[in-house]
């Protein structure tokens, strides 16, 4: 189980799976915000905040939502918009405490080029 939240604390996740690595991306969105993501089944994934407290950032070939904390702004998830049996999302695990990821395999990631993990 790994556990984290926002800056402010309003957003809270919990995944539910041991994710064999965590993807740093380089793709515009995620190496502004600081992404380093656990993807999973959406299943696996619970968010909890105050009703209203998120924001969501739909781009580019609209595949997926980037959710932020609307207090402080922080991304903590996103969600995928496309239509699936089993729906993924990931969790921005720099919101996780460092010792909850510290045996977690880091993969580099080329979304801004190649779409190809480059490690």
């Amino acid at each position: 189980m790994i556990r984290g939240t926002c800056h402010c604390g309003e957003v809270q996740f919990a995944l539910d799976a041991s994710p064999e690595w965590l993807t740093r991306c380089n793709c515009s969105m995620c190496r502004r915000i600081g992404g380093l993501w656990a993807h999973a089944p959406a299943s696996a994934i619970e968010i909890t905040c105050p009703d209203g407290g998120l924001e969501k950032y739909i781009w580019g070939d609209k595949t997926l939502a980037f959710v932020s904390c609307k207090r402080c702004g922080c991304t903590t998830h996103w969600e995928s918009l496309e239509q699936s049996d089993e729906p993924r999302g990931a969790v921005n695990c720099s919101m996780a405490d460092p010792s909850e990821i510290a045996e977690i395999r880091v993969r580099n990631f080329d979304g801004a080029d190649s779409w190809r993990y480059v490690d």
